[in-house]
C-alpha cells in the first residue's frame, strides 16, 4: 500500500502539558485560597459545564474560546473561595496560562515530522480539542508541517466518531486506505482502524504490546520504510 498521508493526535502523542506551567497553577491558586490545589478530570469536566453556559458546543472560535477559558478561571477561583480580586485575578490565570507554553514537544516529535516531510506525506492533526488548535502547535514551531489541523469543536464531533475522521480525510483530499495515523488512546486509534485508517497505538510507558502498539513515534519510520 502506498501512503500519502499521515494524521496525529496532539496531546499525549505530539505534545504533553508543561509541568512547570501545572506547577505554577497550583501553588498560585493554593496561596490565594489559602488551602491546597488540584485538578481532577471530574473537576475539570464540572468547571467546563459551567463555563459553557448551557451552550454545545462550548465554543466555535478563537473569541469564544477566550471567553470561555476566562469564565472557566472564574468558576475556578470561586470553587475554591477565592472571593478577593476575582476577576484580576481569574485574568492572571488565562493570561499566564492559555496558549502560553502550556504544553512542550515530546523529543521524538521533530525528527518523525522532518521524515515525513522530506517523504513528501501530507500531514494533519485530528484533536479532541478547541479552536485553538493550529495556534498551540504554531507557538511550538511545528504548525508549518501541517496542511489540515481538525478540531472536535469545528466539526462537532470527537474522536472516535466517523464525522471528525471523515472530516479530516476530506480536509486533505485522502482516503482511509491510504492514511496513517497515531494517537496515544486505544479507543481513538482503534476507532481510525475501524474507519480504514493504519492507525497504531501510541505506549510511550512500553507496557502495552499489540500488532498496532508503537512504543515510541520514531517506529512510525520504520514502518513507512518497510511500506514505501
Amino acid at each position: 500500500m502506498v501512503y500519502r498521508a499521515i494524521f496525529f493526535d496532539r496531546d499525549g502523542t505530539l505534545t504533553y502539558a508543561n509541568p512547570a506551567k501545572l506547577q505554577w497553577r497550583d501553588r498560585t491558586i493554593a496561596a490565594w485560597s489559602g488551602h491546597d490545589f488540584s485538578l481532577p478530570y471530574d473537576k475539570m469536566m464540572h468547571l467546563f459545564k459551567l463555563a459553557a453556559d448551557g451552550r454545545t458546543p462550548w465554543y466555535r472560535s478563537l473569541d469564544d474560546e477566550r471567553a470561555f477559558t476566562q469564565r472557566f478561571y472564574r468558576h475556578l477561583l470561586i470553587g475554591e473561595g477565592v472571593a478577593r480580586d476575582l476577576e484580576s485575578r481569574a485574568k492572571i490565570l488565562f493570561t499566564e496560562l492559555w496558549c502560553n507554553n502550556d504544553r512542550l514537544l515530546y523529543p521524538d516529535v521533530l525528527p518523525v515530522l522532518d521524515f515525513f516531510k522530506s517523504g513528501g506525506y501530507m500531514m494533519g492533526v485530528i484533536s479532541d480539542t478547541s479552536p485553538s488548535l493550529e495556534l498551540s502547535l504554531r507557538q511550538l514551531g511545528i504548525a508549518g508541517y501541517f496542511s489540515s489541523f481538525t478540531a472536535s469543536s469545528l466539526v462537532g464531533a470527537g474522536k472516535p466518531s466517523p464525522i471528525i475522521f471523515n472530516a479530516a480525510l476530506a480536509s486533505l483530499g485522502v482516503s482511509a486506505a491510504e492514511s496513517l495515523y497515531v494517537d496515544d488512546y486505544d479507543p481513538e486509534a482503534d476507532g481510525a482502524r475501524e474507519q480504514g485508517f493504519t492507525a497504531f497505538n501510541l505506549d510511550r510507558g512500553g507496557a502495552k504490546r499489540g500488532p498496532w502498539v508503537i512504543h515510541s513515534l520514531i517506529e512510525l519510520i520504520d514502518f513507512a520504510e518497510r511500506n514505501r
